[in-house]
């Protein structure tokens, strides 16, 4: 039986991930990036401030402001995991108070369009939905 090098076993390892699988590591990555403030995150990153534009860097607290509900624990601990992840960076800028900003890295742009599109597609859609919703729960 050969050995494989390091190197090897990594190529392999992605080549056999299977998400539908507990132990993938892909399982565990859909698990954190599939929740609503990932979503709203990334879509807030890579439309701008205005959320028209293109990518731009955001503060911190545009970003509060712009995701209403967001707690500041959450969208903090939601912010260092997508960092962790390599999909935003941080940058410290040494100004009185400190300025604190975040953007997309390329990873995370090409994450941030299917976001988008399903963050357009929930707002599209949600007619439908809440009345498939009333009319499911009149025959139940």
């Amino acid at each position: 039986m050969a050995t494989m090098t390091a190197a090897a076993q990594r190529a392999q390892a992605k080549i056999d991930y299977d998400a539908f699988l507990a132990v993938c590591p892909s399982h565990k990555l859909l698990e954190r990036i599939s929740g609503k403030w990932v979503a709203l995150i990334l879509s807030a990153l890579g439309s701008g401030p205005d959320c028209q534009g293109d990518p731009a860097p955001m503060r911190y607290s545009e970003l509060s402001r712009l995701l209403a509900g967001v707690s500041q624990k959450m969208l903090t601990q939601t912010l260092r995991s997508l960092e962790r992840d390599g999909l935003i960076t941080r940058t410290v800028t040494p100004t009185v108070p400190v300025t604190v900003s975040y953007e997309l890295t390329d990873l995370g742009l090409s994450l941030h369009r299917l976001m988008r599109g399903l963050k357009l597609w929930a707002q599209t859609h949600m007619d439908e939905v809440a009345t498939n919703r009333t009319a499911y729960d009149a025959r139940a």
